[in-house]
């Protein structure tokens, strides 16, 4: 059993049910939400120990978030708890049938406060690998210096470091975000990256746009070891120099899309824990996408150890 500590940002979700825009009296459900989180979640139901350091309030949605968590299995033990300002939040809602919404009320939450000393170096120097996205940093100078100080003592105690670039257009300009994420890209052992995100950190040249092969070798070029190109519905390219493969999504009938990526990150990830080979790690990956699209929610469909078999059904009932 292998154990991931992950930093970042959590915030309570309000996801209102039905299509169309939301009006007063509107069904509604309460969960929660953030890249890291679903990675820590991913990877606790699939065995191993997973760890998240973060900031929240004082204030009814952390308990909601800190009690779900544990329950999961995530250790949140070393959660910092802001008296000063609330636990962000976002609201959902399906817009059209194919189209997801997604507002978020974080400025004044506690999740930018995240600083250096919310970093529990204890913690990093004793796991097995770092998870750490491009979310934080782009989210102020204080969880920029905490991924700084992270990535740090992840690397004066020899802890392997995954990073996820997850680039978000509504935090931060291009222009700024490409140089920041491609100089943590460097520093990571295991760099995912969506196909725009690729060309963002990579600084492509044209010849590279669609090809998700050279794009992940210019990615290589930076200092990872392994390199995972998320295709979405076409699967994933994945690389670690000497060996490249890719492997096709599995296909599902799509009910939410958001958590995807996220819950093929904790697949990926678990197989590495687990010390399978790069194809091992991609197919458990793609497995986890599969179900994270296939359910409601960031996390909340994520499977477990005793189910990754479960889409293989061929008549979709397994006995």
């Amino acid at each position: 059993m292998g154990e991931l500590v992950t930093l970042g940002e959590v915030m309570a979700v309000t996801r209102v049910s039905g299509i169309g825009t939301p009006s007063p009296g509107a069904a509604a459900t309460l969960s929660y939400a953030g890249a890291e989180a679903t990675v820590a979640i991913g990877v606790a139901r699939l065995g191993h120990r997973a760890t998240w350091l973060g900031r929240l309030g004082q204030d009814a949605a952390a308990d909601m978030i800190l009690t779900s968590m544990r329950g999961e299995g995530v250790d949140v033990s070393r959660t910092v708890r802001d008296g000063d300002r609330p636990t962000g939040q976002m609201t959902r809602h399906r817009r059209t049938a194919d189209r997801v919404v997604v507002a978020y009320h974080r400025r004044d939450g506690a999740g930018v406060r995240l600083s250096p000393g919310d970093v529990a170096a204890e913690a990093i120097g004793s796991a097995d690998l770092l998870h750490l996205t491009g979310i934080t940093p782009a989210l102020g100078p204080g969880p920029a210096a905490a991924v700084e100080r992270a990535l740090l003592v992840a690397e004066q105690a020899g802890v392997p470091v995954s990073f996820d670039v997850n680039y978000r257009a509504l935090l931060w300009p291009p222009e700024q975000a490409g140089e920041v994420l491609r100089r943590l890209a460097g520093r990571a052992e295991v760099l995912f990256a969506g196909v725009e995100e690729a060309r963002l950190v990579a600084n492509e040249a044209p010849e590279d746009r669609d090809d998700p092969g050279m794009l992940a070798r210019r990615l290589l070029d930076l200092g990872p070891r392994e390199v995972v190109v998320k295709l979405g519905r076409e699967g994933a390219y994945v690389t670690d120099g000497n060996t490249a493969l890719r492997v096709p999504a599995r296909e599902v009938s799509e009910v939410d899309p958001v958590g995807a990526g996220d819950a093929f990150v904790a697949g990926y990830l678990s197989g590495r824990l687990d010390g399978l080979d790069l194809a091992g790690r991609a197919e458990r990956a793609v497995t986890c996408g599969a179900f994270a699209v296939a359910t409601w929610g960031d996390w909340e469909g994520l499977p477990r150890l005793r189910e990754l078999d479960l889409l293989a059904a061929g008549d979709g009932v397994a006995r």
